[in-house]
């Protein structure tokens, strides 16, 4: 998820295994159960989406059936009269809503990477449906008690983790609320869904809206010719012949930003992005965020919860905020000592050439690459030959898994995909089996959020026999026609970033989907990921996949050591744009009375300056108006989730430099430590097996050099 994504990718995860349950829709639509590509099991290898037969018209009657085929199969588990059982109950909930969940895999993945007007209308009519659904099940005191009078004595393994999984679930839900109270649940949940909605469509609408018209070319100086003629293509298409648009990534800090010669463009550039959802318009979010921020609080407190971090916090590897913003804490200190000596080195930059300014954030990507290049003599532009972006996943991230795990890729042309832009592979075990499906989807378009994730279109079960389909949707900018896809070291490190999620959920290996594969706490979900970071500098596989596009020559040794030594560099700007985010998120979730909310840019001021973030020349990561992770994604007060796994991966990655490296016998233990045991075992026991310790956090300071 990030776009300088040297250490930290954008929305990294979206995870998709919640089950969601039923109300009536007021869409007149026949089902054609038969006929419907989404109610009936995909015939394509691994049951992979028919996307050559699914067309928008097809979820709602899909969803209409899903819905009381799962209403159906909840209140027979209501209303059994027999002594609950493993078997009766937590199965029989587990493996209740196949149809829905198909349906709802498929629409989320499309409505995240290639929506259009008529998905945004079904999402937003089926929100609170959804929502209520969710909450006639996980509401349901029936279920829960039949729950807790299993005798957990006699489960064991999965069996006894999945009925932990399911009780905890019902228990965060508010299964055992007064009536009263189970009735103010359900009304908060389905705002809080139309909210959510409601927030991601104008967002989206923000971004597009947002993307700076420039006049002249002139103004572009520092661009490439492809870059020039890419801004060129999109303001024809907007209907601005002879202009120039560049659009909008979703983080703070534009890619465009480190090159664009003309301060006066720099500063409009920023200012589009960090004003892109407080225009007063139909796209602005802020009223969105406070109500969405008030049910919060409201929803904990019904809870019994101080907060709603505190509520959040309680399945997650942190347990409780405290935790979370200790680790912030002493974070932060150290990062923005550093980032306040980079400012400085800037500074110096800056006054060394007569500028006659002080350093603003639209000017610090632009004279820290001078830096960079001063200290290093290291240019982005000279890298980025090396890294086009088939040999990135081919050469680099395909050849780097087989290294490590042994798998194998075969490129697939006949499954079909949802844009002509996806491509698709088929993944082979170390034993030559067949292990899982893989699409990718490279390229940012207007119907995409922004950022980079992993979902599954079907997700890993031994019981329901089950491999995994597997997504991976980055925000490439596309090359124009016949121009080779070149892409920055920081989008190489966001390929093998993300593919580290794929690795999670390729050597899945459990009987249930509820703990399959990612479906773990959110502040663990990304440390597998961010170890697969590490591969793309290894030596091995750096020279393999970066060979320069037009003279096919290997990335000389001379530039390598330039880029493993500017690696360290920055590093106080990227730790402290991250941390004051997570905080950000943090304080709005830890609000305990109304009167403590004020207005979103007053609230997030004063939320940076009580945690020493405040800084200037070092803006947030996210601006609360545009922070999707929180507002409409799954992040809510579980932003400090990258800072959290980025400690347990520096832990982790210590230890296998000090074993070997990143060769196969230590990529064989990560997985059988790590990558294959989802949630069925003891998160923390898994850890501390591999390296033999609690988390540390002196590992990130001294990785990062602070």
């Amino acid at each position: 998820m990030k776009n300088s994504f040297t250490t930290y990718p954008a929305i990294c995860l979206v995870l998709v295994n919640t089950l969601l349950f039923s109300c009536t829709s007021n869409t007149k639509e026949k089902v054609d159960n038969i006929e419907n590509p989404l109610v009936q099991k995909s015939t394509l290898q691994y049951q992979a989406p028919q996307f050559d037969k699914i067309k928008d018209e097809d979820f709602v009657p899909a969803f209409i059936e899903g819905l009381k085929i799962h209403d159906t199969e909840i209140e027979a588990i209501t209303n059994n009269t027999e002594s609950p059982t493993f078997e009766n109950t937590v199965l029989a909930l587990e493996i209740s809503g196949e149809v829905l969940g198909r349906a709802k895999n498929v629409f989320y993945n499309l409505t995240g990477s290639s929506t259009n007007p008529t998905l945004q209308a079904i999402e937003k009519e089926y929100a609170p449906i959804f929502s209520a659904h969710s909450d006639k099940i996980y509401l349901n005191s029936e279920i829960y008690n039949r729950i807790k009078a299993l005798d957990f004595s006699t489960l064991e393994g999965e069996k006894l983790k999945l009925v932990d999984y399911y009780l905890k679930r019902f228990e965060m839900a508010g299964a055992s609320l007064s009536i009263e109270d189970k009735a103010k649940m359900m009304e908060i949940n389905k705002k809080l869904s139309m909210l959510s909605t409601e927030f991601n469509s104008r967002l989206l609408k923000a971004r597009k809206e947002a993307a700076l018209l420039v006049d002249t070319v002139d103004a572009l100086d520092g661009l490439s010719a492809d870059e020039i003629e890419r801004a060129k293509l999109k303001a024809e298409e907007a209907g601005h012949e002879g202009k120039y648009l560049l659009g909008l990534s979703n983080t703070t800090q534009q890619p465009l930003l480190a090159v664009l010669k003309n301060r006066e463009t720099r500063k409009k550039l920023f200012e589009a992005s960090f004003t892109r959802a407080e225009k007063n318009n139909d796209a602005d979010t802020r009223k969105v965020i406070e109500e969405t921020a008030l049910l919060r609080m409201q929803k904990a407190q019904l809870m019994g919860k101080k907060n709603y971090a505190e509520w959040k916090l309680q399945n997650q590897m942190a347990k409780t905020p405290e935790r979370a913003l200790n680790l912030l804490s002493e974070l932060g200190k150290a990062s923005v000592a550093q980032a306040k000596k980079e400012a400085a080195n800037i500074q110096s930059i800056i006054d060394a050439q007569n500028g006659g300014f002080k350093l603003e954030p639209w000017d610090w990507n632009f004279y820290a690459e001078q830096v960079k290049k001063e200290k290093y003599d290291l240019d982005q532009k000279e890298l980025e030959p090396y890294f086009e972006l088939n040999s990135v996943l081919e050469n680099g991230v395909f050849y780097a898994a087989e290294r490590m795990y042994g798998i194998t890729f075969k490129k697939r042309t006949d499954l079909p995909v949802y844009n002509p832009d996806v491509v698709t592979y088929e993944v082979f075990d170390k034993d030559g089996s067949s292990l899982a499906l893989y699409y990718l989807d490279f390229y940012t378009r207007d119907t995409k959020k922004g950022g980079a994730w992993m979902n599954n279109f079907v997700n890993q079960s031994h019981y329901l026999k089950q491999k995994p389909v597997i997504v991976n949707v980055f925000n490439y900018i596309k090359p124009t026609e016949g121009n080779p896809s070149l892409i920055s070291f920081d989008n190489v490190n966001t390929m093998f970033h993300e593919f580290g999620h794929t690795l999670h959920g390729l050597f899945a290996n459990q009987q249930y989907v509820s703990l399959s594969g990612t479906s773990v706490p959110r502040d663990y979900v990304e440390f597998p990921s961010q170890i697969n970071e590490h591969a793309a500098l290894e030596p091995d596989v750096l020279k393999n996949y970066a060979i320069h596009y037009e003279t096919k020559e290997t990335i000389p040794q001379a530039l390598i050591d330039k880029l493993m030594k500017a690696e360290m560099f920055n590093k106080g700007y990227d730790v402290t744009e991250l941390l004051a985010a997570s905080v950000i998120d943090m304080m709005w979730h830890t609000v305990e009375n109304e009167s403590d909310f004020k207005s979103v840019l007053e609230f997030e001021k004063e939320a940076l300056a009580k945690n020493g973030l405040l800084v200037s020349e070092v803006p947030s990561r996210y601006h609360t108006p545009y922070f999707a992770h929180v507002w409409g994604g799954g992040y809510s007060a579980g932003y400090y989730a990258y800072t959290w796994s980025k400690t347990l991966d520096y832990n982790t990655y210590d230890w296998i430099k000090q074993n070997g490296g990143m060769n196969r016998e230590n990529g064989e233990r990560f997985r059988k430590y790590i990558l294959s045991v989802g949630n069925s075992v003891d998160l923390n026991k898994a850890f501390t097996d591999f390296v033999g310790h609690d988390m540390e956090v002196d590992a990130y300071i001294n990785n990062v050099g602070f």
